[in-house]
């Protein structure tokens, strides 16, 4: 799906996310990079290219007149509030938007535009395991489903130490899994879970019903610790992540175990170790993660 829009002046400004498997802090740095600018702007036009996940929901044509009010993220979805209605933006696993006054035609891979009065919003996905998707209101039945089940966000206050110690207590997989799974906490994905039980000085094979309160206590804290410093440093650079001013996020560059398998911990020296769970790599320090 892509997009055209009008623009104000000739500096042409851009926002380009593009990552693999793009996570919380990636999806909150892209959301950042246009929200100020695209709010209040007046829809124009509306492409639709390649099917993606999920259709659109509305005659393209049906968007234009609306006016963005806002855009939101729950998760790693992103909500831009229209009125009226609400577009669900998601990156997929290799999703990337840009936002720009002069984008040129759609290419083979770009599969929404959405043309503001400011710019033009488009997403780029050349797996096409994103989704660009209209509902009426966050009430709506897709939206509850989509939304509906994901957990608490790590990075407000509703994310409270006490309560995560119990849902933990309630899991018996091993503790990096369930952070995965979003329902107990949203948004901690495979890089950050990794940083934040290495922080907390947890295993990531422990069983979550078996961390203390104490211990929940430091992987909260180390949760919120990781994922702002994440943000602040505009995320991880893996592949081809970019954001805003197209300078490359580079928090991969202070990771203290993610992607070093094998070599020596800034901790203790000792050797990064790298096991497969779900499908997913994870990295550890045997020494600093005992259990």
């Amino acid at each position: 799906m892509a997009t055209g829009f009008p623009a104000p002046p000739r500096r042409v400004r851009e926002l380009s996310v593009r990552a693999s498997m793009p996570e919380l802090p990636e999806v909150e740095v892209t959301r950042r990079g246009f929200a100020d600018r695209i709010a209040g702007a007046r829809v124009v036009a509306v492409h639709v290219g390649r099917p993606l996940r999920w259709a659109l929901g509305v005659p393209p044509e049906a968007l234009v007149g609306r006016r963005v009010q806002g855009v939101r993220r729950r998760g790693k979805y992103l909500l831009v509030d229209l009125d009226p209605g609400l577009l669900l933006l998601h990156l997929g696993m290799s999703g990337s938007l840009r936002f720009d006054t002069a984008l040129p035609p759609p290419g083979m891979h770009d599969h929404f535009d959405l043309a503001t009065s400011a710019g033009t919003l488009r997403l780029n996905d050349p797996r096409r395991f994103g989704a660009a998707v209209y509902v009426e209101a966050q009430d709506a039945p897709l939206a509850r489903k989509l939304l509906g089940g994901l957990g608490v966000e790590p990075l407000e206050d509703a994310f409270e130490p006490e309560a995560f110690h119990a849902a933990l207590r309630r899991r018996h997989a091993p503790v990096k899994q369930v952070l995965l799974a979003g329902d107990v906490v949203v948004g901690v994905g495979n890089i950050y879970a990794s940083e934040a039980l290495f922080l907390a000085g947890i295993r990531p094979t422990l069983a979550a019903s078996r961390i203390s309160r104490p211990r929940a206590m430091r992987l909260h804290a180390a949760i919120r610790d990781v994922l702002n410093r994440a943000v602040e440093r505009g995320g991880s650079s893996l592949r081809d992540f970019s954001h805003v001013d197209g300078s490359s996020g580079y928090f991969q560059l202070e990771a203290m175990v993610y992607g070093r398998a094998g070599q020596g911990c800034r901790v203790c020296g000792g050797a990064i170790r790298q096991i497969r769970q779900g499908q997913r790599s994870t990295f550890f320090c045997p020494v600093c993660q005992k259990g």
